[in-house]
């Protein structure tokens, strides 16, 4: 379907808005949301474009649906539109998500709310599974894809490799194999392109300049903490900490979660294995993008160690500083990227390379599986205490997800209330 005229920019901020508030069921629900929102009902964006644009999205770190959100504003009204567009797409859920955090940390004492929080974990283990199933029927097309997540998960799962080793790694095996055995990876190349591209030099030029500008805007607040509080503070621990992760995330949040957890919780000790799934489970249940974890993270971390703010205030600075260095990468990739966008997505070597991370990234899903599992299923990581709660509540929720369809919303609030009943016994 041809493109229809461009729309006006309240048109555009009206429609991330409802984007914004119904983008539930993580990044495969809302690139079909925007898809029949922008694509379908509205012919904003041609087909073509709109599945160029989003295989460029998984190229790079950073989740992949705000991404592409962000290149729909740019595409239709330039940076005021990708400005509102990606913004508007991550507010909604976060501003949710720190109302959740702030309850979590005030009622996190309170026995009813472990027992809540015992049913969501345990949901959150059928919901992991259900990605991993999914991703994988997906990625895994051929015998050589298969092996490379097999290789991530035994690199990550028993040899403790750092999880951008095994994505560079992977994307880099990629490349090689796709320049030498194409057929490895399945790798389709593209046609050429029938419209003229811009000249290579103005658009060198104006990503210089973009790239300039972004990382201005990103490294602010961090600079202003360094200069406030020294590079002791927690603030400034969370910063570095969430702008390295910006980085790395290539895959979406399930891909991440792994490294981000073991960071979290065994070198930094901001939070409990336990909590780590909580905060997934409520990352869930929110609009907007999974990684939105993130925030749930920075603002225990900072809550717990908020000299010289009161809690609250560390808290919300906390949230505000880690969304800030968690999203404002993705506005320079786009930003950066979205002009080249025709040229790079006829490059066989990235594609190939692409292709090569998708598979091992099922690999990396399946290792946080793993140690969700582990955390959830055994108090303490022990055998002898093995919550059996926690099991007949993932396999009512893996029930509920595979054979009877319901929704992740519905899942995660009966497993709640199971949690809550079970407690009692």
């Amino acid at each position: 379907m041809a493109a229809a005229p461009n729309p006006t920019l309240s048109e555009v901020l009206r429609v991330f808005t409802r984007v914004g508030f119904l983008s539930f069921g993580g990044p495969a629900g809302q690139i079909a949301l925007m898809h029949k929102e922008i694509v379908e009902d509205r012919g904003w964006v041609e087909e073509g474009a709109y599945l160029r644009a989003l295989n460029l999205c998984h190229l790079l770190p950073g989740p992949e649906a705000q991404q592409l959100a962000t290149w729909i504003g740019w595409r239709l009204h330039g940076l005021k539109g990708g400005l509102a567009a990606g913004l508007l797409f991550v507010i909604p859920g976060a501003v949710i998500m720190l109302g959740l955090s702030l309850l979590y940390a005030m009622a996190s004492g309170l026995t009813w709310f472990a027992a809540l929080f015992l049913g969501i974990k345990a949901a959150v283990l059928a919901i992991v599974a259900q990605a991993l199933i999914r991703i994988g029927k997906r990625a895994l097309g051929t015998q050589f894809k298969l092996v490379l997540a097999g290789i991530a998960f035994l690199l990550l799962a028993l040899v403790k490799v750092p999880f951008p080793l095994v994505i560079l790694g992977a994307g880099l095996l990629g490349a090689l194999a796709g320049r030498a055995r194409p057929e490895w990876l399945g790798a389709h190349h593209h046609a050429g392109i029938d419209a003229a591209l811009p000249p290579k030099r103005k658009l060198a030029v104006q990503t210089l300049g973009t790239v300039v500008v972004w990382l201005a805007i990103w490294a602010a607040p961090m600079a202003l903490i360094a200069a406030s509080l020294g590079t002791g503070h927690v603030l400034w621990q969370v910063g570095a900490f969430f702008s390295k992760l910006a980085v790395v995330t290539f895959g979406g949040a399930y891909a991440v979660l792994a490294y981000m957890a073991q960071a979290v919780v065994e070198h930094y000790h901001w939070l409990a294995a336990g909590e780590m799934a909580d905060g997934l489970g409520l990352a869930e249940t929110t609009p907007g993008p999974l990684i939105m974890v993130t925030q749930f993270t920075g603002f225990l971390a900072a809550w717990r160690s908020p000299a010289p703010f009161s809690p609250l205030l560390a808290g919300l600075l906390g949230a505000g500083l880690t969304t800030w260095v968690t999203f404002a990468p993705c506005f320079l990739w786009i930003f950066a990227c979205a002009p080249w966008m025709d040229r790079l997505e006829r490059v066989p070597a990235l594609q190939a390379a692409l292709a090569a991370i998708t598979a091992a990234v099922v690999g990396v899903i399946a290792n946080l599986a793993l140690w969700f599992a582990l955390h959830v299923l055994f108090a303490r990581g022990e055998v002898a205490g093995f919550e059996w709660r926690a099991a007949v509540i993932a396999v009512v929720a893996a029930l509920m997800l595979f054979r009877f369809k319901r929704g992740v919303i519905e899942v995660l609030g009966v497993s709640a209330l199971a949690g809550l009943l079970l407690s009692q016994l």
